[in-house]
This record gives structure tokens, C-alpha cells and sequence, in this order.
């Protein structure tokens, strides 16, 4: 029996994700703290082009603290982020074509990038980023899926695995050499190292684009596409359902790279003896996690698949959005067992990050995977940037949510954070049947 292998183009593709994501992660681990620190401090809040006028809109329930405002642009931004996508998908099917769509977003969010390094343009940089991802992100995806047969269900999956485990590399060493940057030269020194990775990215993409299969604009061959039949009606409607599934645990993930990393600057014990560690290295660990993780989960699936015990995408996912929703929890175990100074011991936010790290890989890849192989052709690249919804809305909310931090107890916000995950996985849980039914086979194929 000869061994399938993965195909060429998915280094390809995860190289360029792996770069992106590193200026992507090691930008954003810095943002929060960023806007916290300097940018909303007098002196340079209003050096800022149209911040006063959003920070209006913003309160419109009242005045509110920096720490609120900030959570607000993040959540925003990081949701506007993942809604693009979407927008980025139809750009793809019916104008541009993947390829082309792709590098644009390269070029956009390099454009982005670099106006983060003055604090009068920071608004203007966010635009430029959400734009610019919206065009890469759903396309670089979809393109994974289409690298596989359509029967190798496993192998796809183990695909998408493999493509999250580079996103995860360069999201463990973005916050880190952004973080070590900013502390020796400033926030600004920082954000253009994020550029320059981006640049690399779309280098990356252009030296292996004739690897990638060519998906040209669905309007070059027609001018109208046949309408969905009603059987692919059906999965469409349940492929939105596990997207929108996916919300309240991205709500939770996404909680540590905002407030999370100004928690931990705030009441977490770093010292070291090399001194005091950047809060912003934390975000590197859910990444790391990840990774770590990764090897274990694609030997467990194909040894699983090999004797059709693998279990189902909807059991999976269920899986991960239980630990990340349990990893929140320790954080809660963490402020409960503060020392007499109110200091968190670094144990418990290490442990946080990691658990979520895992979770993550039990339920994203697998979410993407099960939408990229169900959905029908004519909306596969739409449907591949509509999954980024579930991120639109989770990161959207947990800004909200995040804006009544310094309202709250620690520990009770922490818990209210690790609530919302664990009750999507019930959910999950309870409708699992009537969805595997429809999106995937009796039967899942056996791995090679």
C-alpha cells in the first residue's frame, strides 16, 4: 500500500502563513499593552487622527476607563479582522481570483504594518490590516483544501493540522522578537519588524505561487453561477451552524491576547533571574502549545483512522472548546491563590495559555477541514472566509466583555470567560448527531 503525501504546495502555503502570522501575532501582542501604555495617555491620544471621535462613539453608555476603550478597538479590530474574510471570499470567486486576492492582502497589511510606526496613523493602520487580511486569510485557506482529493478526508485533515502548526510557529516567535524589540527600542521598532515579516510572507508566496492550483474568478467562465441544489442548500445552512458554534469559544480564546496580557502585566509575579519577563512573551504560549501538541494529535487521528475509530469533526471540536473553556478556569484557580501581595504565580498563566494552545488545535483546523470539504463548489472559497465570522463575532464580544474587566473581580471575570467556552461545547455536544449526518459520511475513510 503506497503511503499518501502531502503535496508541495502546502509548504508553500503554510510558509507563507507561518511568516504572516508572525507579523500578525507580533503586532497584536503588543497592541493591548501598546494602547494602555502610551498611545491613550495624554500627549499622544491626541496625536492620533479620528481616535477622539471614535472614542465618542465608544461611550456612548457612559465615560469610560483607558483599559475599556483600549478592549473596545481591540475586540473591533481583531473581529473586523476575521470578518473580511468573507468579503475577501467573494472578491476571490467572482473578481480576482485566489492568487491575485492573496497578494493584494500582502500588500495592503505591509502598507499596514508600516503605519503603525508612528502613533498619528495608528487608526489609519488598523484599516489597512483589516483589509488586507480580509483578502489573504479565507483564500490562503481555501486554497489548502483544495491541494487534497476529496475523498481523503483524513489526510485533508491532518493538512490543515500541519498548515495550523506553521500559523502557531510564527505565532510563538512574533510576540517574542516584537516584545524583545519594543523593550530595547520602542513600541514603533517593534511594529516595523511585524512590516518587514510581511514583506517576507508575500515573497514567500510569489516564489511558490506555480506550485498552488489555479482558481481563477468564477465570472471569467460565466456570468451567472446555477443556483445551490437543495441538498447543497442544506449544507450550507449546517456549515453556518458549526461556524456559528464556533463563537463563544473563540470569545474565551481570544479573552488572553487582550485582557489576558494586561492581567498578567498587572498581577503576575515576572520576575526572573534574567530579570522581569514582557508580558507580551505570554502570548506566545497558547501558540507553542500548540505546536507541541500538534505531532500528537495528527499520530493519534491516522493511528485512529487506520482502524476507523477516528472520531467525528463535531467530536473533536466539542473536545477542544471543553480545555479551552477548563483553561480559562486556572486562570480563576490563579487569582484565588494570589499571594499576600496580590501576586499570581506565573504557574497558573503559563498553564492558561497552554491548555488554550491544545484547545485550539482540537477544534479550529478541524472546523476549517470540515467546512472546506463539505461545502459546495460554488461557494467553497465564500464559505472558507464565512468560517473567520466565528472569529468576527468572538473577538467583537470579547471586546465587549473585556470592557467590564476593571469592573469586575478577577476571579469572577475569569470564570464568566471560562462559562461561555464550556457552554458551547454542551451545545456542540447536543446537536452533533442531526449535524454529522448531513456534513460528513457514515463511514470516514480510513487513513493511508
Amino acid at each position: 500500500m503506497v503511503k499518501a503525501r502531502h503535496p508541495i504546495g502546502l509548504a508553500v502555503l503554510a510558509g507563507t502563513e507561518l511568516a504572516e502570522r508572525f507579523s500578525y501575532y507580533g503586532m497584536t501582542a503588543l497592541l493591548a499593552l501598546y494602547m494602555v501604555k502610551q498611545l491613550l495617555l495624554p500627549g499622544h491620544a491626541e496625536q492620533v487622527i479620528g481616535l477622539s471621535g471614535l472614542r465618542h462613539l465608544f461611550e456612548f453608555r457612559g465615560a469610560m476607563s483607558d483599559q475599556a476603550f483600549a478592549s473596545l478597538i481591540y475586540g473591533w479590530y481583531g473581529g473586523l479582522v476575521y470578518f473580511t474574510p468573507l468579503i475577501g471570499g467573494w472578491v476571490a470567486d467572482r473578481w480576482l481570483g485566489t492568487k491575485r486576492t492573496v497578494i493584494a492582502g500582502a500588500l495592503l497589511m505591509s502598507a499596514g504594518h508600516l503605519a503603525m510606526s508612528v502613533d498619528a496613523t495608528f487608526l489609519i493602520a488598523l484599516v489597512l490590516l483589516i483589509v488586507g487580511s480580509g483578502f489573504l486569510k479565507g483564500n490562503i485557506a481555501a486554497q489548502v483544501g483544495t491541494l487534497y482529493p476529496k475523498d481523503a478526508d483524513s489526510l485533508r485533515e491532518r493538512g490543515f493540522t500541519i498548515f495550523s502548526t506553521a500559523i502557531n510557529i510564527g505565532a510563538v516567535a512574533g510576540p517574542i522578537a516584537t516584545g524583545t524589540t519594543a523593550l530595547l527600542y520602542g513600541w514603533h521598532a517593534g511594529f516595523a519588524l511585524a512590516a518587514g515579516l510581511m514583506l517576507l510572507a508575500l515573497l514567500v508566496y510569489l516564489v511558490g505561487s506555480p506550485t498552488l492550483p489555479s482558481h481563477k474568478a468564477a465570472r471569467a467562465a460565466t456570468a451567472s453561477l446555477p443556483p445551490l441544489t437543495r441538498d447543497e442548500k442544506t449544507r450550507t445552512w449546517c456549515l453556518l451552524a458549526v461556524i456559528a458554534l464556533m463563537i463563544p469559544v473563540s470569545l474565551t480564546y481570544t479573552m488572553i491576547w487582550n485582557v489576558g496580557v494586561i492581567w498578567v502585566d498587572q498581577h503576575v509575579d515576572l520576575g526572573s533571574p534574567f530579570g522581569t519577563v514582557p508580558a507580551s512573551w505570554f502570548n506566545s504560549v497558547d501558540s507553542f502549545a500548540s505546536i507541541v501538541i500538534a505531532p500528537v494529535l495528527i499520530g493519534l487521528w491516522a493511528w485512529q483512522a487506520r482502524r476507523k475509530r477516528e472520531p467525528v469533526s463535531l467530536t473533536k471540536i466539542a473536545f477542544g472548546a471543553l480545555i479551552t473553556g477548563l483553561s480559562a478556569l486556572l486562570l480563576t484557580l490563579g487569582c484565588l491563590t494570589a499571594g499576600s501581595d496580590g501576586r499570581v504565580s506565573v504557574i497558573w498563566p503559563l498553564l492558561g495559555w497552554f491548555g488554550m494552545g491544545v484547545g485550539f488545535m482540537w477544534y479550529w483546523p478541524i472546523a476549517l477541514s470540515l467546512v472546506s470539504r463539505s461545502a459546495p463548489a460554488k461557494v467553497n472559497a465564500t464559505l472558507m472566509g464565512g468560517s473567520y465570522m466565528a472569529l468576527f463575532f468572538g473577538s467583537a464580544m470579547m471586546g465587549w466583555v473585556g470592557s467590564f474587566y476593571d469592573q469586575m473581580g478577577n476571579a469572577a471575570f475569569w470564570t464568566l470567560d471560562a462559562a461561555i467556552s464550556v457552554a458551547s461545547a454542551l451545545v456542540i455536544i447536543a446537536l452533533k448527531k442531526p449535524l454529522t449526518r448531513i456534513l460528513e459520511p457514515p463511514v470516514r475513510s480510513p487513513g493511508p
